[in-house]
């Protein structure tokens, strides 16, 4: 899997880099082509948020997440998080289809 980490008017550390890179390999698939990786300061209502997003690149449709937090680390974690989950239901969809498949197969040959 290749990781791309960017930071948007500054440059990221190493600690974040490194903090990423662990927590993407986590993810439990073998799928992923790629990760982007991007974080932002955001100014809002006077206060400053820290925005990550990142957009994984699977087979099929790519799976994307912005979080927003008050450190990098956190939106991050909660973006990875998020894709877990989202890598979870698409496996399940990738089940049901399979089940369903071998059940119209099922049936198909049950008639002749």
């Amino acid at each position: 899997m290749e990781i791309i980490i960017q930071g948007i008017g500054f440059t990221t550390g190493d600690t974040l880099d490194n903090f990423v890179r662990e927590k993407l390999k986590a993810l439990k698939t073998n799928k992923i082509i790629k990760a982007n990786v991007t974080f932002k300061n955001n100014q809002t209502k006077g206060e400053e948020q820290k925005d990550c997003e990142i957009l994984l690149e699977i087979p099929g449709n790519d799976l994307f997440v912005k979080k927003s937090s008050k450190y990098f680390e956190t939106a991050a974690g909660d973006c990875i998080a998020l894709l877990q989950q989202q890598l979870k239901k698409e496996k399940e969809k990738t089940l049901d289809r399979r089940q369903a498949d071998a059940d119209i197969i099922r049936d198909t040959t049950n008639k002749k």
